[in-house]
């Protein structure tokens, strides 16, 4: 069997190149996260970028900071999940089948 070295580098140019193209797409990628039936919710992108806030009027008592600050960090993570869920999907899709052993985002990867 006959392996190419330059063959070898020009894929792994063409990877890097698709790459750097799914790093500028992960800015378009957004995902809204919220809590407490909606009286939170924040937006992120793909970059894990805090895009936005909003908080309900009747979520802000000065009596509950800390039910407030609570959903926050539910409404935060529940946007990281989707968020994870939508990276996963389009690093499969460039994977293309290829399982790369530690990185996340690729088949057979958690």
């Amino acid at each position: 069997m006959n392996i190419n070295p330059f063959d070898i580098l020009k894929n792994a140019q063409k990877f890097q190149e698709q790459m750097g193209s799914f790093q500028e797409r992960l800015t378009a990628i957004t995902a809204t996260g919220s809590s407490g039936g909606g009286m939170v919710e924040i937006d992120l992108n793909g970059r894990l970028e805090l895009l936005a806030i909003r908080i309900a009027p009747e979520a802000v008592d000065p009596a509950d900071i800390g039910m407030l600050q609570d959903l926050i960090v539910a409404a935060f993570t529940a946007a990281m999940e989707k968020i994870k869920e939508a990276v996963n999907t389009e690093m499969g899709a460039l994977a293309g089948g290829m399982g790369i052993p530690g990185f996340p985002g690729f088949p057979g990867v958690s």
